[in-house]
């Protein structure tokens, strides 16, 4: 019972003391820990100190050059703005409008998708796809629709070319190339074929004169007029 016997630790007995120099090589590794962790939050504050006024130098940059990095879209629509107000040798307008009254202070208003040779001091505007509504007393309208025109601000006329269309409010419409269209007189006039078509019936000529904002319409040259039956009662 002997050497093994006297091997053993007892149980409840006490640890012996860890020996002076391996305590202090315990110390010293966690030491040395401590000041790692240390030096790296140092270097993690002076990395801030430099990263982050760059960020908000980047930040500032970004904000400055935001309206110069929109999409596609909204680039477009911007250049369709400067095309309206730039001063150019032939500025243009989208959507133009005009408007104005004749000579009886009735209105009278032109629009247009486009509208161009917007040149200070220049009297003729070119129109896309114009369209001419004029308000008669009665408070009836006619409506005149082309393809191109050419609006005189200072005569206030109009000359329209292309598939010209005259609708009047009580129901007849009139088709020809070209038309010209007095605004304070109310007037307008073509000599290019006529086709027109209404209540009364359908009728061509080789021109038209039209007074008092359609009230009374002469048709000129040859013309032939097909009464539809029943036009004064008659069966």
């Amino acid at each position: 019972m002997s050497a093994t016997s006297d091997a053993q630790t007892p149980a409840g007995a006490i640890t012996p003391p860890i020996p002076h120099d391996s305590r202090a090589r315990h110390l010293g590794r966690r030491a040395a820990a401590v000041r790692n962790r240390i030096a790296g939050y140092s270097r993690f504050v002076n990395l801030m100190k430099v990263l982050l006024p760059a960020v908000a130098v980047v930040l500032v940059i970004l904000i400055g050059a935001w309206p110069h990095l929109q999409t596609k879209d909204d680039r477009f629509r911007i250049g369709f703005s400067a095309l309206k107000d730039r001063d150019t040798e032939d500025p243009a307008m989208i959507n133009a409008r005009f408007m104005g009254t004749d000579k009886n202070a009735q209105p009278f208003a032109i629009t247009a998708d486009l509208a161009k040779n917007l040149v200070k001091g220049t009297a003729k505007v070119e129109l896309e796809m114009p369209k001419a509504d004029m308000m008669l007393d009665d408070g009836t309208w006619l409506v005149l629709t082309a393809e191109t025109g050419i609006y005189s601000r200072e005569t206030r006329t109009l000359e329209l070319v292309g598939a010209v269309n005259l609708f009047h409010d009580s129901g007849y419409e009139i088709r020809t190339a070209k038309a010209r269209i007095d605004f304070i007189q109310g007037a307008a006039s073509g000599t290019d074929p006529v086709r027109g078509h209404g209540p009364f019936g359908e009728l061509v000529a080789e021109g038209f004169d039209l007074e008092n904002k359609g009230k009374i319409i002469h048709f000129t040259g040859k013309s032939k007029l097909v009464l539809f039956p029943g036009i004064d009662g008659d069966e």
